[in-house]
């Protein structure tokens, strides 16, 4: 039943839009700004369509209640999504499509823009905000590299089927007497290959932060197979790197290794497996709880803010903290620790070859 007592006495306006990637969640998210401004408060709200590219040319959907039932579960994004980049320099002549933003945002009276998207999202957010626009973020990505947050959205859905993924190469592996290189989504942050590779019972993690050495990945692995091992699993991200920008981090990796080890070697990538399909469980209580409190800052009127996770408690921070920065694993992550503890490779040294580097 709508409080009634809540509900402003002049409702505000406001638009949701969706940019970058997609990714499991969004929906949950969209549905969570949606009703909680529609039933709780009584505010008109738009779908914005296709991220910012939506606001440059004014194409939109007004958003009902009835329209944002049943979305809950579906993964992408009903408003759909571009990688559109006002703010990037173009050529003479162009349209300047921040001015045009700013001019379409005040045409269609809206209040407040809510922006769900990454890094590159937030960071336009951000600029949108010094226009003078009222701007609240909230970040979604299977990387987990926004700045400023524990989790993203999206995330937990992808390690789920990063974690699935490693499981059924075991037996492949096993079967074949083979080590199996599987690359994972994450060009500058590993947090999606170190959690999965942990889940997922990895041998060898390589992660984008460290560096690593391939003589001592294939002194770790050639000793695995002296102490009658009969595979491994190597765990690469995307963004590890390499000499060669013309091979994948997989392709690079397993040839590598089966040249330096006479194990036949082979690679799997998962690509954009990992960020399709419904949320999990997890993602869809995120990003619901990251959509109600996107609208109470929008309700008391603090702007130019980003929904942030921080020790399990939802809260937010200033966009401003957050642009242009990237999310990165620290070299002495906790995980990090656990993993070298129970002898994983992380690529620069392991505890069954010591000095192998020389070697």
């Amino acid at each position: 039943m709508q409080n009634k007592n809540s509900i402003m006495a002049h409702p505000k306006r406001i638009g949701i839009l969706t940019a970058g990637g997609d990714c499991p969640g969004i929906n949950a998210a969209i549905r969570g700004v949606g009703k909680t401004a529609i039933v709780r408060h009584g505010m008109e709200v738009i779908g914005i369509s296709s991220g910012f590219a939506g606001l440059i040319h004014k194409e939109y959907t007004p958003l009902s209640e009835e329209k944002l039932s049943g979305i809950l579960t579906l993964g992408g994004t009903i408003l759909g999504t571009s990688r559109e980049k006002p703010f990037k320099k173009k050529g003479k002549g162009t349209i300047d499509k921040p001015e045009l933003i700013k001019k379409n945002y005040k045409e269609l009276g809206l209040d407040c823009l809510v922006c769900i998207g990454g890094n590159g999202t937030q960071k336009t957010a951000y600029q949108l905000s010094e226009l003078g626009m009222n701007v609240v973020g909230i970040p979604k990505t299977i990387d987990n590299d926004v700045f400023g947050t524990d989790f993203s959205f999206g995330f937990d859905s992808a390690l789920s089927i990063a974690t699935d993924a490693i499981d059924r190469l075991h037996t492949t592996a096993n079967s074949h007497k083979r080590i199996m290189v599987i690359e994972i989504m994450g060009h500058h942050a590993g947090w999606l290959t170190l959690y999965a590779g942990m889940a997922g019972g990895g041998d060898v993690i390589l992660i984008p932060e460290l560096s690593y050495n391939p003589k001592v990945v294939n002194q770790y692995l050639k000793m695995r197979a002296e102490r009658k091992k009969p595979y491994s699993i190597v765990v690469v991200a995307e963004g590890i790197s390499r000499p060669d920008g013309t091979l994948s981090a997989a392709d690079y990796v397993s040839k590598l290794i089966e040249k330096g080890t006479g194990v036949e070697t082979r690679k799997t990538i998962l690509g954009y497996l990992q960020r399709g399909g419904s949320p999990s469980a997890n993602d869809r209580i995120l990003a619901t709880r990251f959509g109600s409190h996107a609208v109470d800052l929008i309700v008391n009127e603090d702007y130019g803010k980003m929904v942030v996770s921080k020790d399990a408690q939802i809260a937010s921070i200033s966009l401003q903290e957050v642009a242009g920065k990237t999310r990165l694993v620290p070299a002495d992550y906790p995980l990090i620790t656990k993993a070298r503890s129970l002898d994983i490779c992380m690529g620069d040294s392991c505890i069954t070859s010591k000095n192998s580097s020389d070697a």
